[in-house]
């Protein structure tokens, strides 16, 4: 599977991605204390929905194109989609600009992205926001050389592209040597949901590792395509009290919208840790 960001830019997973993103930094921001964002795989920051890579795919319009703020929503869900409008018409932030957005003055962000062309865009999309850095080089290897972070509160994010048949296993390894590093940080790590094995066994190796508090995400759309991706997870690594419940809140709101098959579904549920 090759999940390059720019073909797939606002589709459900995205969504479902960067509304935890969010959760998890405003519950880094309850602190007056400064945090660090690390994005490990950080894509081009800004896509063109109309661009070929979505117009290929068209996921954006299954995805956010279905989602319109309404007077219900939730604070979670609001925010979300706030900065997503704040984007501009026809545009779609990806996870740097997200984080980016929400910064303080006392907070910041690297982000990393290795693709030089993806990372031209990445430097001119961060350019605006002065507590935000872009390097270009391989996300893992970054990791070992800014964590733990300085301010000793943060968040790491881990998307990658999934282009390797073992990116599952390299994801894992990370994710285990990030907490090694940083044991206290909070870990957000995505996952297309394609293998069941290849996701539990990635799972298991963060449970074996003595991770505490981990929250997984799962939403199936109940869509079968060949060339389309219908289901996705993430599992949140130290995930602060009450990330569930503002989980199940949003995603209360948007599955009828996202996926209105009949047997689509959805779950939010502790898997070490909090309701453990």
């Amino acid at each position: 599977m090759n999940y390059r960001h720019a073909y797939h830019a606002g589709n459900f997973a995205d969504v479902i991605k960067h509304i935890a993103l969010v959760a998890l930094i405003r519950h880094l921001q309850k602190k007056e204390k400064g945090f660090a964002v690390i994005d490990a795989q950080a894509g081009r920051g800004l896509y063109d929905l109309a661009a070929p890579e979505a117009a290929k795919t068209g996921e954006a319009q299954a995805g956010i194109g279905r989602l319109h703020p309404s007077a219900d929503d939730p604070a979670l869900l609001a925010a979300y989609l706030e900065i997503v409008r704040s984007a501009g018409p026809g545009r779609y932030p990806g996870s740097p600009l997200i984080a980016a957005r929400l910064l303080r003055p006392q907070d910041r962000l690297v982000a990393i992205e290795k693709h030089p062309e993806e990372f031209a865009q990445l430097k001119r999309a961060l350019a605006p926001y002065a507590r935000a850095r872009a390097v270009e080089g391989d996300g893992y290897a970054q990791l070992k050389a800014l964590l733990p972070p300085p301010e000793r509160r943060g968040l790491v994010l881990v998307d990658p592209p999934y282009e390797r048949d073992d990116e599952f296993v390299e994801a894992a390894r990370a994710l285990v040597a990030a907490h090694r590093r940083f044991a206290t940080g909070i870990c957000l790590w995505w996952y297309p949901l394609k293998s069941a094995a290849a996701a539990d066994a990635a799972i298991g190796e963060l449970i074996n590792a003595g991770m505490a508090k981990l929250c997984a995400v799962t939403f199936d759309t109940g869509a079968r395509a060949a060339d389309r991706l219908a289901a996705a997870g993430l599992v949140a690594v130290n995930a602060p009290f009450g990330f569930d419940s503002e989980m199940r809140g949003a995603l209360a709101q948007i599955a009828p919208r996202l996926a209105p098959a009949r047997n689509a579904s959805w779950r939010v549920e502790w898997l070490a840790g909090e309701n453990r």
